[in-house]
């Protein structure tokens, strides 16, 4: 709508997990370098946490980015408030096995060959579970403990990389077993102020900006109001690009950024 005004050649804050957006803030990097050590070195279990909005799937689709297809077999499970077989299914399913198995015994036969195939590959191969605090199940955290059990003397067939809200962590630790197979841990945070103003910056650049939009005092103001949340930080910035062409000026400045949060109340 207003892409053509601003000299955009997209919507540059949409609040979709698109790894082109992928902004590399110390954070980023650190959750990024975490989880391509799990995976790599063969660890059982990794899990990366944080607060709603801050970037934890962004993050995770920049990962799987990171990991070619040859070498890597990856199954992303995004819905995971599941019944313990059905998820058990919904694991087989993402992996693409062609004969999941109807009955428990027969999923976890079908997998279990799976993964054997895949290190007879020389293939690794990665479990992903997203918005893992969704959870209710007790039994499906017991699910994902005995899928660690699947293993040889001297390595793991299967990485588990769980990902949630900071809540993850008490329901993790409520299965001690499980809890104590976590091998790499990583909490995502908010963006400080001179992150905040390179992240929307970056986010500009991918669009095609070639001018300044936003003036210093409107970035200062949009890191105050959206917290440093970078899905907050997308809803304001959005907002304030719409009011802008709406009033056709020529930058946004402090009272437009000021008037954008004040509608959303972040």
């Amino acid at each position: 709508m207003y892409e053509q005004y601003w000299g955009l050649s997209m919507l540059p804050f949409q609040n979709v997990p698109d790894p082109s957006f992928y902004f590399p803030s110390e954070m980023h990097q650190q959750a990024l370098k975490q989880l391509l050590y799990a995976v790599e070195h063969g660890k059982g279990a990794g899990m990366l946490t944080g607060e709603i909005g801050c970037g934890k799937t962004t993050a995770i689709r920049a990962f799987m980015d990171h990991l070619p297809a040859a070498k890597y077999d990856i199954a992303l499970i995004t819905h995971p408030d599941l019944p313990r077989d059905d998820f058990l299914q919904e694991i087989n399913i993402q992996f693409g096995i062609k004969e999941p198995g109807r009955t428990r015994g027969r999923a976890w036969k079908a997998l279990t060959s799976h993964c054997s195939n895949n290190l007879t590959a020389e293939v690794k191969t990665i479990l992903i579970v997203d918005e893992a605090q969704s959870i209710h199940d007790n039994d499906v955290f017991e699910e994902l403990r005995q899928i660690l059990n699947l293993q040889l003397n001297d390595r793991f067939l299967m990485t588990l990389i769980l990902v949630g809200q900071s809540e993850l962590v008490d329901r993790i630790g409520r299965n001690r077993q499980l809890d104590q197979r976590i091998a790499i841990r990583y909490h995502m945070g908010p963006l400080d102020s001179m992150e905040t103003q390179k992240y929307m910056q970056h986010r500009l650049q991918v669009t095609g900006s070639k001018r300044e939009i936003f003036s210093p005092e409107a970035l200062q103001l949009i890191w105050q109001y959206s917290r440093g949340v970078p899905r907050s930080i997308n809803n304001v910035a959005d907002l304030c690009l719409l009011h802008g062409f709406e009033a056709q000026q020529s930058i946004i400045d402090g009272p437009m950024a000021r008037k954008a949060a004040s509608e959303l109340s972040v």
